[in-house]
C-alpha cells in the first residue's frame, strides 16, 4: 500500500485517508493501485458497516499528479493510468457497505471523480469543485462524463467540464454535488456523524439497499441482481436437497419450498 493512502478500522468504521497533503493529495498510480486495495480490504471486514474518505491538508485531492502522466505514451495513458484509475473507483463505488466522503478540501478533476464514488458527500463551506481538465487540452478520464453525470445530471457536467465552472456553498448544494454543507474545521466531525447514524441500522438492510440503488442508477448492472437471487436461494430447502442430492450421487427430490 501507498504511504500516501491510510486504512484504519474503528470497530465499524473504517477510515480511509488520502495523506499526501504537500501535493494537494494529488493522485500517483502507487496511490490509485493502494485505492483498490484498501476498497478489497474493507469489503473483506465483515465488521465495517461504514467507511469515511477524506484528505489531509487543505485539499481533498487535485486529481491526477501531472508529474505522473504529462509525459505518458498515449498507449500506456490507457493501459495503465485510465484503467487503472477505473479500476479503483469502480471498487469504492461498489463497496458492499455506505462510502462518506468528507470534503475539507477543494476537489478537482480526478478529486471530483473520486469524491463521486461515495454514497454522501459532505462539504466544508469554501471548499470548491471542478473539472478543469478541459483547460489543459485533456478530457476527464476516471469516469468524469459517465458517473458524473448518472449522480449530478448532464447540464452540471457541462458547466463544469466544457465551461470550467466551480461551484462552491450553497450552489454545490443545490445542484446535488454535495449532499451537506458544513462550516469550516467540521467536515470530519460531520462525517462521523452521519457513519454513527447509519452504523446504528440494521447492517445486511443497508446493504442490501446501497446494491439495489447501485443497480437502479446502472453503478453496478450485475452483481447486485445475481447477489439477492443468490442470498434468496441460499435460503431455501430446494437448495439444501440439491446440494444433499449432489453429494448422495443422488435424483434430487425439491419440494418447491
Amino acid at each position: 500500500m501507498s504511504p500516501f493512502v491510510q486504512l484504519s478500522f474503528d470497530g465499524p468504521l473504517a477510515r480511509l485517508t488520502l495523506k499526501r497533503g504537500d501535493k494537494l493529495n494529488a493522485l500517483d498510480l502507487p496511490m490509485v493501485h493502494a485505492l483498490a486495495d484498501a476498497a478489497r480490504a474493507i469489503d473483506e471486514t465483515d465488521d465495517v458497516r461504514v467507511t469515511i474518505l477524506s484528505g489531509e491538508g487543505n485539499a481533498f485531492c487535485a486529481g491526477g499528479d501531472i508529474g505522473a502522466w504529462g509525459s505518458l505514451p498515449p498507449l500506456d495513458m490507457w493501459r495503465s493510468w485510465t484503467r487503472a484509475g477505473h479500476r479503483a473507483f469502480e471498487a469504492l463505488a461498489r463497496l458492499r457497505t455506505p462510502l462518506i466522503v468528507a470534503l475539507t478540501g477543494h476537489a478537482f478533476g480526478g478529486g471530483l471523480e473520486l469524491a463521486a464514488v461515495g454514497d454522501f458527500r459532505i462539504a466544508e463551506r469554501g471548499v470548491k469543485l471542478g473539472l478543469p481538465e478541459t483547460s489543459l487540452g485533456m478530457a476527464p478520464g476516471w469516469s468524469g462524463s459517465q458517473r458524473l453525470v448518472r449522480r449530478f445530471g448532464p447540464s452540471v457536467v457541462r458547466r463544469m467540464a466544457l465551461a470550467g465552472q466551480m461551484f462552491e456553498g450553497e450552489a454545490a448544494l443545490a445542484l446535488g454535488l454535495v449532499d451537506e454543507i458544513a462550516e469550516p474545521g467540521q467536515g470530519l466531525a460531520r462525517a462521523e456523524a452521519m457513519a454513527a447514524d447509519i452504523a446504528k441500522r440494521g447492517p445486511i438492510a443497508v446493504q442490501i439497499v446501497k446494491a439495489m440503488i447501485n443497480f437502479a442508477e446502472g453503478e453496478d448492472p450485475d452483481a447486485p441482481i445475481e447477489g439477492l437471487a443468490g442470498g434468496l436461494t441460499a435460503m431455501t430447502q430446494d437448495l439444501a436437497e440439491g446440494v444433499a442430492a449432489f453429494r448422495a450421487k443422488r435424483a434430487p427430490t425439491f419440494r418447491n419450498s
